[in-house]
């Protein structure tokens, strides 16, 4: 359960994408508290049918608590070959890419590619790394399009594609060879996860993701958002 000051004021998406992450640190299910944000999320989405906030006691006990201050967390990276390899980005900074993939169910709703977007508009991403963004559902494509989120993304070097489980699951658009090394907003990175069994992948957000596609290498978003 993620509860506190900092998770209060996530949006709704960027809840999606922590709960998401869970599995990949040996929980069984996340939650978030049912508030303001949660009710704002279902009205627009158009759920009209009755429904019912659960929460925790107010009294319930807990096997273990933990406390971070968020305003203390630098962005994070994943090392291969695991989601808990974790690091700040200063630890990998200049890592060179072959890919950046930016999408799929965890980072690639519409908040995930405007976050992107703020940083591509009007450059040009590395020439020798290859950028692939895959929004997460056929709706959040479509409200890319209208905002012109993908026109940035194009003009900037990048490769859009249609919604799809794709490079993340190793699939299709987007697989890596052997030896490429790739930085995605996705929630693995097994050996072997994205394609060849010697291909390397990081694990980032959006930010550092579009950061990095500019620079060709793992890059602090930081830099260009003082800029």
């Amino acid at each position: 359960e993620f509860t506190g000051a900092a998770m209060r004021d996530l949006p709704m998406e960027d809840r999606m994408t922590v709960t998401n992450m869970v599995i990949e640190a040996g929980g069984k299910n996340g939650v978030f508290e049912v508030d303001a944000t949660t009710e704002a999320y279902l009205q627009e989405h158009g759920v009209t049918r009755a429904w019912t906030a659960y929460g925790s006691d107010p009294d319930a006990s807990y096997e273990r608590l933990y406390c971070w201050d968020a305003s203390q967390l630098d962005p994070l990276v994943a090392k291969p070959f695991l989601p808990s390899n974790v690091v700040p980005v200063s630890e990998v900074t200049g890592v060179k890419l072959d890919q950046v993939f930016i999408g799929s169910c965890t980072n690639g709703k519409i908040g995930d590619l405007r976050q992107a977007a703020t940083l591509l508009v009007g450059k040009k991403v590395a020439k020798h790394t290859r950028v692939i963004i895959t929004p997460a559902t056929q709706q959040v494509y479509l409200q890319a399009v209208r905002e012109g989120l993908v026109e940035t993304f194009l003009a900037a070097g990048a490769t859009v594609t249609p919604p799809t489980c794709g490079a993340c699951a190793g699939l299709h658009l987007g697989v890596l060879g052997s030896k490429d090394v790739c930085l995605s907003t996705t929630n693995r990175n097994f050996r072997g996860r994205m394609g060849h069994v010697d291909s390397q992948v990081y694990l980032a957000n959006p930010y550092v993701a579009a950061a990095s596609a500019l620079a060709g290498e793992i890059a602090d978003p930081r830099q260009l958002m003082s800029a």
